[in-house]
Formats: structure tokens, C-alpha cells, sequence
């Protein structure tokens, strides 16, 4: 059982990325006081020695600061790349034609291999192929069993080992590449709460994944392709969470359609119970500078405005020269907003219609009666976090406190928004789990005496999906002193 921890009154997430910058105990410790609930191991870098070393520092630190704690590991995904060149790079006129071939021979500044049979199965004259982040852009004209033949529209330098993407075409490709399936066995095995899927382009690619993962962790589809989002839905059925991965959509896609799209992502999600997280160059400038710019304040407002559950720091916690701050600033900027008097009815935009089950009626009535009986807290009784993530659905005003026998379940919250969970044993009778309620609604301050809560559960106790019970209680003045009492015994 994990210790005693107070809430953050902030409700969205913040997920820090570890690397080269944060990798050292008293590092990632300082990101957790910051605002961190949760921490990415990015697999396309460092060493599976590397990872391991910093779930064990985490693992550590979640007795130490007695909080469970995420860790996500973030799949590389099947990466496209160009061969090599005889002269490691060449000079790219607008309109020349250039090749994508099969052989092996060092390019030049008229070809250069494509070590990916796959494209050329899939392309058809009048697609585009994007290089380097779509500094390049080349419009197919022909295509062979050997050979691309293409025009140059956007010029440039093209060098060695460029990564390339295929924007207009679903490709045959796996879901899982050999290395994505090594870190995943890697991951599964160090116990993990989450699996980031990248590059997915269709619900058989997150159904091929669940799969091989079973029970053992939760499932996040990274959205970053357009063939992604014309079957956003399917995608969402399937996956536990999703996430907004602005870096590849706005290549593949132009960059002023990706604001319209993560809102729809995030309203998609959001009406699915979904979690979802907004993700890439939030404050990418805080990579280099100790301050963001008041653009980047301004995105990161907006995914809290929008009601996203997590919000995310790549490269400016992994190896960025201001980690700690890059935290404390995201942090600030998220409690700032939901201070904010007009924040309620901002977040309560995108209306979450409740499925027609008992869970999803006593969630919704959870929420309702919150002003009603000015509760100042919601307690859910959990084993497999379905009663939370339908109680975080609904944006309630007040923090929700997580009780929960599952010490995986307890870690997977940490992307559920304004979700705190506590690993705790389970109740059995309905007098033990409001006695239990209001001892915990104390021990983490998530209510004063004379205050009320609302609880929910479900009868018979223990079994999951039975959510049934939606209570309020009032913590009379007396309890409290008998918990401080019992608390300093």
C-alpha cells in the first residue's frame, strides 16, 4: 500500500518525456515536485539499459513521494527513411526529375534508394512523398516494380538517411516493426502502465497490438497520419487512450489544418471517455531558453481549455537545458487556466452524452449534484478504473479521489483527468466503504469536517462494472479530530 500524498488541485496531466537531461534520481524527483504525473520513455532513443535504470528510479520515488506513478513507453513505429549518397548530400532543383529506386548504389543528385518495398506497392502517380519533415516535397509521376519517378515541387538539400513520409496513401506496412516488438516485450516486462503506438493508420493496426499486450498494460494510438483520422472512430473504439501528435500530422498534413483537427480529436475522444493528450512543441523553446514564448503559452492553454486529460514535454524534459522549469511552467500555465471563471463552461463545450448504462447515468448525476449539495469532492470506489474514466468524462468541479485495490490500475490513472488515485485495500460491506470514504477524503485533504462528498461504487463490491451506488455523506467535525487524533497515535 502506498503512503499518504495530498491531491494537486489541478485537473489535466502533464507527462514529461525522460532523457539525457532527466535520467538521474534527484532529476526526475525534482520533475514529480514540479507538476509531473506521469513520465515517457521515448523508445526511438537510448538503450533498453537506459530505460530500465530510470523505471527502477521511478519506481523508487513512488514510495518515496508516496504518489503511484505513470510511465508510458512511446513505440519508434516503423520510421521511412532514404539511402545514402555518394557525397552525403545533394542540391535539389524545383522541377527535376528524381528517383526513388531499388538499387543499392550510393545516390546522386538523380537518385537514390528506397529500402522499402512497400511504397512502391502502394503509390500511384500524383501522390506525394515528403522528405526530412516535408522540407522536400516530390510528386510522383510514374511508378515501377523497381523504380519511383517523381518531380521535384519543394527543392532543397536531400542528405543521407532522411526520414521520408507517404501522406496521401494507407501503406502495407505492420503495425509492429522487429524493434517496436523487442521494446515491447521490454516494456511488458519492466510493467509499464501504457504502450504508445506510433504511426497508426487503422483500427487492425491497434487491434494486432492489444493483442500482443493482453491485460498486461493499456493501450495509447498515437493520431499523426491522415489515414488515421478518416477512421478516427474505429481507432478510438479500440484503444484506451489516444494521442495528439502534432510533430508528423503537421507534416503529412498543412500545418493549418492540425488546429481544427486536434480539436476534433479531443471532442472524439472526449465523448468515447477516452483520455487523451496533446502532444509536441508545446514549449519547444524552452528547450533553450529558461522562458517560453507567449505563443507557446497560449497552445498550451488552449489543449487545457479544450478539456485534453494530459498535456506533454518532449524534448524539453529529455534533453533540453531547462527540464525542471519547462514542468513548472506547463504546470502554472494549466492552474492559471482552470482558475479562470469562465474555464467551467470552456471545458464543458464538447458535450459527453452518457451511453445508456447505470454507470453512465449515476457518473453524469455525480457531476449534477456536485452544485446542488456543494460537495467538495467525488470518491470512486475501482479495480479496473472504468467508474473513474466515466466519473473524468464528465469534467466534474472538484477533484475525484480514486480508491482502488489495483496497484495497475491506481498507475494507469495518472492520464485520467483530475483523477487521484490512492492503491488501498478493498471494502466489502456498504458501511465500510463510507467509513473508508471519509477516512480517505481526509488523510488527502480532499475534504474538510463539515464538507460533503460524493461517493460511488458498486454492489456486490469487488466485481468490476458493477457501478450501482451513488451516496453523499457530510465529515462532521468529531471524525476529523479522531483521524488527527489516530493519525499522530
Amino acid at each position: 500500500m502506498l503512503s499518504q500524498f495530498v491531491p494537486r488541485s489541478r485537473k489535466v496531466r502533464i507527462l514529461a518525456t525522460l532523457g539525457p537531461s532527466s535520467d538521474t534520481h534527484d532529476r526526475i524527483k525534482e520533475l514529480a515536485e514540479a507538476g509531473a504525473d506521469a513520465f515517457r520513455l521515448n523508445m526511438s532513443h537510448g538503450t533498453h539499459e537506459d530505460h530500465a535504470q530510470r523505471i527502477q528510479i521511478i519506481r523508487a520515488l513512488e514510495k518515496e513521494l508516496g504518489r503511484p506513478t505513470t510511465i508510458l513507453a512511446d513505440l519508434q513505429g516503423p520510421k521511412l527513411r532514404v539511402g545514402k549518397f555518394g557525397r552525403g548530400k545533394e542540391e535539389l532543383t524545383k522541377g527535376q526529375t528524381f528517383v526513388f529506386d531499388r538499387d543499392e548504389t550510393p545516390g546522386d543528385a538523380s537518385r537514390v534508394t528506397l529500402p522499402h518495398r512497400e511504397i512502391f506497392e502502394a503509390l500511384e502517380p500524383g501522390t506525394r512523398l515528403l522528405v526530412d519533415d516535408g522540407k522536400l516535397v516530390f510528386r510522383v509521376t510514374s511508378v515501377h516494380p523497381e523504380r519511383i519517378e517523381t518531380m521535384v515541387e519543394v527543392p532543397g538539400t536531400i542528405s543521407n538517411n532522411k526520414g521520408l513520409n507517404v501522406p496521401d496513401v494507407v501503406l502495407p506496412l505492420a503495425a509492429l516493426t522487429d524493434k517496436d516488438r523487442k521494446d515491447l516485450h521490454f516494456a511488458l516486462d519492466h510493467h509499464v502502465d501504457w504502450i504508445a503506438l506510433s504511426f497508426v493508420q487503422r483500427p487492425e493496426d491497434v487491434a494486432e497490438a492489444k493483442r500482443l499486450i493482453g491485460d498486461r498494460a493499456a493501450l495509447l494510438a498515437k493520431i499523426e497520419k491522415p489515414a488515421a483520422i478518416e477512421r478516427l472512430d474505429g481507432i478510438l473504439e479500440l484503444a484506451d487512450a489516444v494521442m495528439v501528435a502534432r510533430g508528423d500530422l503537421g507534416v503529412e498534413m498543412p500545418p493549418h489544418e492540425v488546429p481544427p483537427l486536434q480539436k476534433r480529436i479531443v471532442e472524439s475522444a472526449r465523448r468515447l471517455g477516452r483520455p487523451v493528450v496533446v502532444a509536441t512543441q508545446m514549449l519547444e523553446s524552452m528547450i533553450t531558453s529558461p522562458s517560453p514564448t507567449r505563443a507557446e503559452v497560449s497552445d498550451v492553454a488552449t489543449a487545457v481549455y479544450d478539456g485534453a486529460d494530459a498535456i506533454m514535454l518532449s524534448a524539453e524534459s529529455a534533453s533540453g537545458q531547462w527540464p525542471v522549469e519547462a514542468v513548472a511552467m506547463m504546470n502554472s500555465i494549466a492552474t492559471s487556466v482552470e482558475s479562470d471563471p469562465g474555464y467551467a463552461a470552456r471545458v464543458h463545450f464538447t458535450e459527453t452524452l452518457p451511453d445508456p448504462t447505470t454507470a453512465d447515468a449515476i457518473a453524469g448525476a455525480a457531476r449534477n449534484m456536485i452544485e446542488t449539495v456543494s460537495a467538495a469532492g467525488i470518491v470512486c470506489f475501482t479495480s479496473s478504473g472504468s467508474t473513474a474514466r466515466r466519473v473524468a468524462r464528465e469534467r466534474p468541479a472538484v477533484p475525484i479521489l480514486v480508491l482502488t485495490p489495483s496497484l495497475k490500475t491506481a498507475r494507469r490513472s495518472g492520464l485520467l483527468w483530475g483523477a487521484h488515485a490512492v492503491h488501498t485495500k478493498d471494502v466489502a460491506s456498504f458501511e465500510e466503504m463510507v467509513g473508508k470514504s471519509k477516512r480517505m477524503a481526509l488523510r488527502h485533504s480532499l475534504a474538510k469536517g463539515g464538507e460533503r462528498i460524493i461517493l460511488m461504487a458498486g454492489v456486490p463490491f469487488g466485481t468490476p462494472g458493477s457501478t450501482n451506488i451513488l451516496h453523499v455523506v457530510r465529515l462532521v467535525g468529531d471524525e476529523l479530530e479522531r483521524h488527527r487524533a489516530k493519525a499522530s497515535a
